[in-house]
């Protein structure tokens, strides 16, 4: 593990880009941008064209350490290059922002509430695959739809059973039981999960630490005791949906909390842009949404 990278997530002052769309996301993403279904005829169309969405946020001027901390990854992404270096290389070397991977491969159906992960056959292979691209950690995404107590544990048990399997593979894990944002159980959810967590993160081993992304609570500064605990490196939050300026107004409710949005970054960006005019909005986005979490910079860890 490097430890340049991991004092920059411990101690750094900016925000995370998810740059992990897949699935129906990744549809979602490209008509966002500007390029609707017609404009592609194949899964491996779709991937080249959302590369190239994500190869021109990360290249651009605006996207640097000096506000990003963290981007996230899709494998597809790992696997290609940017101006000629692999792409967790290129963020670390050129922008001196720490590469994560999505790790999960997407979502089982509902049962009890939640919708756990599905089985990740090949994971070991995968962490291995990471460490020789130059990734500092991992994320893996499960979704919480009502206040079920038992489904609730199951989506944190399998997330922190995986944690430990890629601690010990060397890499920071990023655990990310969401809380849907619609849920008319929300508050009751993140109870139950921030309770979860504050049990399970007691039986991890003393020199282990993970990282959270979490939905933005109901009430602020509910997960302050996460952010603070001695086993937590950071926590952070997902837009889930909300539009960039609900979840700025959410965000900065709750010092401490850093964001790592996908859509809220990314909103505002268009295929028909030029250079320039892309520059300015995703400039513009970042520094709206770091202005949001900037009360962040007077945090101190415990422990």
């Amino acid at each position: 593990m490097d430890a340049q990278q991991r004092e920059k997530i411990a101690e750094g002052v900016g925000i995370f880009a998810a740059l992990d769309q897949s699935g129906g996301s990744t549809l979602q993403a490209l008509e966002l941008y500007g390029i609707d279904r017609s404009q592609y005829s194949s899964e491996e169309e779709m991937f080249d064209l959302v590369h190239e969405l994500r190869k021109r946020v990360i290249s651009s001027p605006r996207f640097t350490g000096h506000h990003i901390l963290g981007a996230i990854l899709f494998t597809g992404t790992m696997d290609r290059e940017i101006e000629g270096l692999g792409s967790a290389e290129y963020l670390w070397q050129r922008k001196h922002i720490v590469p994560f991977l999505k790790v999960d491969q997407g979502l089982a159906d509902a049962q009890q509430g939640v919708r756990m992960m599905k089985p990740i056959p090949d994971l070991d292979a995968l962490l291995a695959r990471a460490l020789a691209a130059g990734v500092f950690g991992t994320k893996a995404r499960s979704l919480v739809q009502r206040a079920d107590e038992r489904g609730i544990a199951a989506v944190l048990d399998q997330q922190f059973d995986y944690a430990r399997r890629i601690l010990d593979a060397g890499l920071v894990p990023i655990l990310e039981p969401e809380v849907e944002i619609t849920s008319p159980q929300k508050q009751a959810a993140e109870e139950l999960l921030r309770t979860g967590i504050t049990d399970r993160l007691r039986a991890l081993p003393e020199e282990a630490h993970v990282m959270l992304k979490l939905s933005l609570p109901s009430e602020p500064g509910f997960y302050q005791d996460l952010i603070t605990h001695p086993r937590v490196l950071r926590v952070v939050a997902l837009s889930g949906g909300y539009n960039r300026d609900k979840a700025d107004r959410l965000l900065a409710q709750n010092p401490g909390l850093l964001a790592s949005f996908s859509r809220a970054l990314l909103e505002g960006l268009s295929v028909h842009q030029t250079q320039t005019e892309f520059d300015t909005a995703l400039g513009s986005a970042i520094a709206d949404i770091l202005a949001a979490s900037s009360t962040q910079r007077s945090r101190r860890r415990a422990g």
